[in-house]
């Protein structure tokens, strides 16, 4: 009779592929939430991953770019933008979104990626220009008539999310929804309408 793998106590076959890659940035995000970006080292994530560093390291050239990939693998998907039916609350829901991603994260994080990854955006940071989550929200915006897209600029878009992310930066702590509120009701909400 033929004995399979496990029978013979041999080790089964190496994970490859996609499913490597999703066990590393599950690792990667996991210690990142429990030891912070200051702490955070390949060999723990390869350790985590049950992977060697120079596995990561092929698919990964640095820590920086690696973290990023978890960030935006654990961001909440775009299907899931807001769409409450107005402007406002549909950008103080995403400023809100973006603001627990930023405080799960963490500052140390968002400083450590943008003093190493200095031409990343940190909108890309967030993942939010590969799910257009501004433009979606203004877009619908500009469907239910609420605003005209000849306001909309590039800079226009960004500035929510810009204005959030200084906010952090400056303070190291998640921003108050007071705050986000003023953001949208006294800066940006005029600049569109």
């Amino acid at each position: 009779m033929r004995m399979n793998k496990a029978d013979e106590g041999q080790v089964p076959t190496r994970r490859r592929g996609e499913e490597l890659e999703a066990a590393i940035i599950r690792a990667a995000w996991d210690e990142l939430m429990e030891v912070g970006f200051q702490s955070l080292t390949i060999e723990r994530i390869a350790d985590r991953a049950r992977t060697s560093k120079p596995v990561i390291y092929r698919r990964w050239p640095n820590r920086e770019e690696l973290v990023l990939a978890a960030i935006q693998k654990n961001l909440p998907p775009p299907d899931e933008l807001p769409n409450t039916g107005n402007l406002r609350d549909d950008v103080i829901s995403l400023l809100s979104r973006a603001n627990e991603m930023l405080r799960q994260i963490g500052p140390e994080t968002i400083h450590g990626l943008m003093s190493v990854l200095p031409g990343t955006p940190f909108s890309e940071l967030l993942n939010f220009r590969r799910t257009n989550a501004m433009p979606t929200v203004l877009n619908r915006a500009i469907e239910r008539g609420e605003i005209q897209r000849g306001k909309i600029t590039p800079r226009i878009s960004r500035l929510p999310v810009d204005l959030i992310r200084h906010e952090m930066l400056i303070t190291y702590e998640p921003v108050s929804l007071a705050t986000i509120e003023e953001i949208v009701d006294e800066i940006f909400l005029p600049l569109v309408r």
